[in-house]
């Protein structure tokens, strides 16, 4: 939707924008002038849905010659394509720029992923071009007060604070949290940057977010990623949604679901709460929170009983439904399931049936199943249910698990993981040479940049845990020193647990820098009045202003592993520097910046050199091979960005064949993005992968089959797939390992290699060989995948519970059920610090905390904001829309209690945070639950944090952070946050 008024401009203009041509169409329908309320009002019906394409009726007539030049005709006007910074959709966006000013922008309608909708968020992209509430120069906190400082002495004093404390603590002294809003090319650099500092110190938001995915799907069939897309949901017959509010979170995402409702596909939601997206269920479920285990294998229960397992599918694909299915039958038979998760029979049986008689069929989870202490074993879960119903490997089939930001699934790819490399290689010796001889570097320069060869291997703390990094007794943490020293690069603290400690923590750092376009919650949370004796008098804290994606340029990965590069759309505002350019001006200071940057030409921003982003890319296609970020060079991405248009809508694919006028790139067979794995090099023109395992294509045509990852065999029973499960066209009809030098050369097929590429892949496996050639042989040539045809594991041998159980959370308000079902014990020494579970529920359960905090809190994400929130309510045009934080609560409980419906409350948990919010009386949860929005901050325990923000730089609706006041708790794989399921009480204020 236009939000300017388009002028007459003379005709004529020069062309500055190989996108003007199309935009000339859209600007002979545009809309005309309004106010903000105007366009609110209008833009209301696609709140929470997407902007409806039929608003476009409400427009007028305007002068399409006048494109190309500004409204005073003194300058040009640029069109700049890029794709929305929220959630991973993957929107993308046409920003009208006139005279360097971003003007307007207009959804592109030629998007297979959001044919031209936005939600809220994404109509309010253009404030990013503007943003009066951003940091605006380098800041440091002086006396409590943050006043402004040159870039020159903030380099300077963070850089040599950090090597005070290299020299006093080792490199492990310092933690970096980056940034899952970084570009690919940011998140691949940060990695190797901190490659370079000597550290595995590093994590991000996926680890809060996603980590139970990516572990538990991995661990069952190979890769922990979306096995499908959102487009490919129209070929749904039946949808489940668990733990999903996808109509609040991924609002555009409905769109396809809608569609597919329309052609018969049945949609259930199955949550605590009647959410957005529940409203439009042909069947809602209300589960407890934590219970997903007891109902995915209560619906288990029914399709074994009734024979309506996939047979063939789990003989020939799958290993160990057999032991699954016993422990089924014994332990989740319908009264154990009533009792566990509230869901009677008769509604267990309707569902059960409507996903046996309803296929393809596909389940959808996010953070509602993902974070909790088996956030691990309840994704298992969701994954052997489809897995025996044959819904794997399927289109409209598989696991579409929504990410969260923008770039949470691509910085998970290749960004700064504390227990793998780019691409998931991990932290043995034979994966850092492999790094090192890409990088040009020598290993054992690498190596001495660890305080030891054991910390190089060593996994390092995750994000959820950095306060304990930080409080926890030094000789029970598993590395040399405390973290004395922490970088918030991109990263919200109030989207995680246990806030007061968290200030506590932050009080006895000696170095705390915010790396960000707003100054977020941390400058806040550092600038506030500390307890007595907390506060460590040499601490520093600065706050450097980074560019938002809007301000340079690079590529994004969306949920369904699609690829969509942005072009830079207006130039850093104020003093704002891209995250790339700051990596690189610290490496500087710190010494190894001719190390980092060596592979990469540097471009002039505003004076100063910049890695150029192309080139970060072309580095990362040279040796992510394990998950086929190889192909995707930058000018096949530019290329699909500029012919949107010609893919199809449903399977993503390349409708016809046609080459880039511009680039010469050859888009014949693409799918769109091209989703990883996109095989090989560029030159190899792998199309991408649409849908993950799907043997019914050929290789070279995005088809494939589960991954040999977990070895050939067990027990004695073979872990390879069946003779005859195949993908189509393969030489090789029966399951086989990976590949590497030496089975290629007892096929015969090493002679399809030329010498050159002999050599360099001899003691070479697919993943390590650097020319690529064993995957061009393997695939090309003979139709085979070159990580090996597998089956998937329903029994994961290697995690504390091989087959998912059910376990009560370390908080809870049912301590009979947490006798049946509880927690696991203690960890003495997990992801380097001590991890408690089985003491801390035990004492819960002695303290008799149920009875003080009856009540069951959990949280979830609004429509208008995203993430921590300091992003979008900075933003004028969201902050209108939703101006309080507040807790839902259930009429039953909130008469018992005798609060009000817009009364004010304090809700308390067992951590002894009070949080002041507003009441929402609603029936929306039940009389056992309380749920809050989790995106809010600038409001601590009732007081208004707005004199600890830096002038001008404080978003403009505050509210208490949820995660004030949630409690400890971790996965027992990943160290997940336990966020979803704590306890509370609610009184009125």
């Amino acid at each position: 939707m236009l939000l300017t008024k388009k002028s007459g401009a003379a005709a004529g203009a020069p062309v500055s924008s190989s996108f003007v041509h199309r935009l000339r169409h859209g600007l002979s329908q545009a809309v005309p002038t309004m106010d903000r309320r105007a366009f609110l009002r209008r833009s209301g019906l696609g709140v929470g849905a997407g902007l409806a394409a039929t608003q476009l009726t409400l427009v007028k007539k305007a002068d399409a010659a006048g494109a190309a030049k500004s409204i005073d005709g003194s300058g040009t006007v640029e069109v700049k394509r890029t794709v929305c910074t929220h959630c991973s959709v993957g929107c993308a966006s046409d920003a009208v720029v006139e005279n360097g000013v971003w003007v307007r922008q207009e959804p592109v309608f030629d998007s297979p992923i959001n044919l031209g909708a936005h939600c809220a968020k994404g109509a309010a992209l253009r404030e990013h071009g503007h943003g009066e509430y951003r940091l605006r120069y380098p800041m440091k906190l002086v006396n409590g007060k943050y006043q402004r400082i040159s870039w020159d002495e903030a380099l300077n004093e963070i850089s040599a604070r950090m090597l005070d404390l290299r020299k006093q603590s080792g490199p492990d002294s310092l933690y970096v949290i980056g940034s899952s809003k970084h570009s690919n090319e940011q998140a691949y650099l940060l990695r190797k940057w901190m490659s370079f500092w000597g550290s595995n110190n590093c994590d991000h938001q996926a680890r809060i977010c996603h980590s139970t995915t990516v572990a538990g799907v991995a661990n069952t069939w190979g890769y922990g990623a979306m096995t499908n897309s959102y487009n490919d949901m129209q070929n749904s017959k039946v949808a489940l949604y668990i733990g999903s509010n996808a109509a609040e979170a991924h609002p555009v995402s409905m769109l396809h679901m809608l569609h597919s409702k329309e052609t018969g596909c049945k949609m259930i939601v199955v949550d605590p709460r009647f959410t957005r997206t529940a409203a439009k269920a042909d069947e809602y479920v209300r589960i407890r929170s934590g219970s997903d285990i007891p109902f995915l294998f209560g619906l288990l229960y029914h399709i074994f009983k009734n024979g309506w397992e996939d047979k063939q599918y789990i003989h020939d694909r799958v290993f160990g439904m057999d032991k699954v299915r016993e422990d089924v039958l014994a332990k989740w038979t319908p009264d154990k399931v009533e009792e566990a998760c509230g869901v009677p029979e008769a509604q267990m049986i309707k569902v059960a049936t409507m996903l046996h008689e309803s296929k393809p069929g596909t389940i959808v989870w996010c953070m509602g199943q993902t974070q909790h202490t088996i956030g691990n074993a309840m994704v298992r879960a969701s994954c052997i249910l489809q897995l025996a119903l044959g819904n794997v490997g399927v289109s409209g089939g598989g696991a579409n698990i929504f990410r969260g930001h923008d770039n949470v699934q691509g910085a998970t790819d290749v960004g700064p993981n504390p227990d793998s490399l780019p691409g998931y290689y991990g932290l043995a010796e034979g994966s850092w040479k492999h790094f090192a001889a890409t990088w040009g570097v020598d290993f054992e320069w690498i190596k001495k940049q660890y305080a030891s060869p054991a910390m190089l291997t060593k996994s390092g703390i995750t994000v959820s845990r950095w306060i304990d990094g930080i409080l926890e007794k030094n000789e029970l943490i598993d590395q040399e020193s405390n973290i004395r020293g922490v970088l918030f690069w991109g990263h919200a603290p109030n989207s995680q647990t246990r806030g007061l400690e968290m200030k506590k923590a932050m009080d006895k750092l000696d170095l705390l820098v915010v790396i960000d376009p707003y100054p977020s919650a941390t400058a806040a949370m550092a600038a506030m009045t500390s307890a007595p004796g907390d506060l460590n008098p040499n601490r520093a804290v600065y706050l450097l202003p980074a560019c938002t994606q809007f301000e340079t340029s690079g590529s994004a990965t969306a949920s369904n592993r699609s690829l969509q590069w942005r072009e830079k759309v207006i130039e850093p505002l104020w003093e704002s520097r891209s995250d790339h350019m700051i990596m690189y001006q610290l490496a500087q200071k710190l010494g190894f910046d001719k190390e980092l940057c060596k592979n990469y030409a540097m471009q002039k921003v505003k004076g100063l050199d910049e890695p150029v982003p192309e080139d970060i890319l072309r580095e990362i296609n040279k040796c992510v091979w394990t998950i086929g970020y190889t192909g995707q060079s930058p000018e096949r991405l530019k290329a699909h960005m500029k012919h949107m248009g010609s893919f199809d809508v449903k399977t993503l694919k390349f409708k016809g064949s046609a080459k880039d006028e511009v680039s010469g790139v050859d888009l014949t067979g693409d799918y769109f993005g091209l989703p990883w794995p996109c095989w090989g090099t560029p030159e190899m023109r792998h199309p991408g992968s649409p849908n993950l395992y799907d043997t019914s294509k050929h290789v070279m045509d995005g088809g494939g089959n589960f991954r040999a990852n977990f070895g050939v065999e067990r027990d004695g029973v073979s872990l390879l797939a069946e003779d005859g499960s195949h993908s189509l066209g393969a030489d090789i009809t029966t399951g086989y390992p990976e590949f590497d030098h030496v089975l290629l050369k007892k096929l015969g097929w090493w002679g399809e290699l030329t010498p050159d590429e002999q050599a360099k892949a001899e003691g070479k496996n697919w993943k390590t060989d650097p020319t690529g050639a064993i995957i061009r042989v393997v695939m090309k040539n003979h139709g085979c995948h070159p990580f090996g045809n597998a089956k998937a594991r329903a029994v994961v041998w290697n995690f504390p519970d091989p087959i998912p159980q059910h376990r009560e959370p370390l908080y809870g308000t049912r301590p009979d059920l947490m006798a049946k079902y509880p927690t696991h014990d203690d960890k003495r020494a997990f992801w380097r610090l001590p991890t408690l579970y089985k003491s801390v529920q035990d004492k819960n359960i002695a303290d008799g905390l149920d009875k003080k905090f009856p009540l069951i809190l959990t949280s979830g994400r609004l429509v208008e904001y995203e993430g921590g929130g300091e992003e979008t309510r900075s933003n004028p045009w969201l902050a209108e829309l939703q101006q309080e934080a507040f807790v839902e609560i259930n009429p039953k409980t909130a008469a018992d209690r005798g609060i009000r419906n817009g009364s004010r409350v304090w809700l308390s948990t067992p951590t002894g945070a009070r949080l002041n919010v507003q009441a929402l009386v609603t029936e929306r949860v039940a009389p056992d639950t309380c749920w809050m929005p989790y995106s809010f901050s600038g409001r601590w325990q009732g007081a208004d944090m707005l004199a600890y923000y830096p002038k001008g730089a404080a978003p403009l609706v505050r509210g208490e952070a949820v995660n004030t006041a949630t409690t400890y708790g971790y996965d027992v794989v990943t160290m997940m946050q336990e966020t979803k399921t704590t306890i509370c009480n609610v009184e009125r204020a």
